[in-house]
């Protein structure tokens, strides 16, 4: 039957996620019930952006990970990310400066949007006003602190943000080829919690 297929695909990437697989997820059952291609589709896209990156390690695959799903508000992908990161070595320390991150950029992408958006020189000249102390030392070091803040920023669709941090995070260090491999799993986590 392809209905058992489909209930071993749904339960493998859930399992692979440390998702509960008792839990119900709608949208998965229904695309499950009719044995759709997308599940397995989304199962390797899942796989290939979290466990198979040339560029990203597993450690920071699953911080940027996290920091979509927090930037998402999906707690159950928020605790397991953490849960996978803490086993590929990262620290208590990393995974609370990712949660920051992730807040801070979230505050920095609605702003700066509005900026961008009435493009009025008031706006454009008075300072924000919002602290960014996080962003002078991070536990993270700037070039990974920087591509977490891409991430966050692309799936927010913060043009201003998008480019400041694309354009930082290669004056650290990073390879154009990182940059991709890192917006390719934002979006796939991202897609993922819509689904789920």
């Amino acid at each position: 039957m392809t209905t058992s297929i489909q209930n071993e695909t749904i339960l493998s990437l859930l399992t692979n996620l440390g998702l509960d697989t008792a839990a119900s997820y709608p949208a998965l059952e229904t695309l499950g019930q009719v044995d759709h291609r997308y599940l397995r589709d989304l199962k390797i896209n899942i796989g290939n952006v979290l466990n198979s990156s040339q560029h990203l390690s597993k450690k920071h695959a699953y911080l940027l990970a996290l920091s979509v799903a927090a930037n998402e508000k999906y707690q159950p992908l928020i605790d397991s990310f953490s849960a996978i990161a803490r086993q590929e070595g990262a620290t208590d320390a990393e995974i609370a400066e990712t949660l920051a991150c992730t807040s801070l950029l979230s505050t920095n992408n609605i702003f700066y949007r509005f900026r961008h958006f009435t493009g009025k020189d008031y706006y454009q000249q008075t300072q924000p006003g919002i602290r960014m102390s996080i962003m002078m030392n991070p536990v993270l070091g700037k070039e990974f602190f920087e591509l977490v803040s891409l991430v966050v920023s692309a799936v927010n669709g913060c043009e201003l943000c998008v480019r400041s941090h694309e354009e930082s995070v290669l004056k650290h260090g990073a390879t154009e080829a990182r940059v991709f491999d890192a917006i390719r799993l934002g979006s796939v986590v991202k897609g993922l919690i819509t689904i789920l």
